[in-house]
């Protein structure tokens, strides 16, 4: 214990300073100190990002499911119109007859894909694995020219696992 005016060293059960006579005061007991808060740790940042990853993951399952939708969905409608179904406005030259099928599954093939990493992004996402990052990355460049979606989605994925405290993180799950 020190003295609160000169900071002499008082000796247990002392009341008084012996240099400048100040009273000492009594130590509060133990319990009077409040509790000191926890500070988050490695562990609270890992559980957190760890949501943050799920949630990504989650958003890329939802992300292949409509590229399929709308794939499909313009591809039939492609389809439709090459094939006369719209009415009088394919009056003009049509382009030869083999290119239609041609194109539709190349369109095809590419709707596939697309969809396909996707899901496979995610899933890599959700398993935590290493070439599920390295994907994601890589599929995240790809997407960010699908305005306005895929740009998002590319957007956020590139924030939550580029940089050194994120893929350190993300190895540490």
């Amino acid at each position: 214990m020190f003295c609160s005016g000169c900071g002499q060293v008082l000796a247990q059960g002392q009341s008084f300073c012996p240099q400048c006579g100040r009273p000492a005061a009594p130590a509060p007991p133990i319990s009077q100190f409040p509790p000191v808060p926890p500070v988050p740790g490695l562990e609270f940042q890992l559980a957190d990002y760890a949501g943050k990853v799920k949630a990504l993951a989650i958003v890329w399952f939802v992300y292949a499911g409509l590229s399929l939708l709308m794939g499909l969905a313009g591809l039939a409608f492609v389809k439709e119109f090459f094939s006369g179904g719209f009415g009088p406005w394919m009056q003009g030259p049509q382009p030869p007859t083999w290119i239609l099928p041609m194109v539709m599954h190349f369109a095809w093939i590419f709707v596939v894909i697309r969809a396909g990493l996707a899901a496979l992004t995610g899933w890599g996402l959700l398993q935590r694995t290493e070439w599920g990052r390295i994907l994601a990355i890589i599929v995240a460049f790809l997407s960010l020219l699908r305005f306005p979606l895929g740009t998002a989605l590319g957007i956020w994925t590139l924030l939550m696992l580029l940089g050194y405290r994120n893929s350190t993180l993300y190895q540490q799950l």
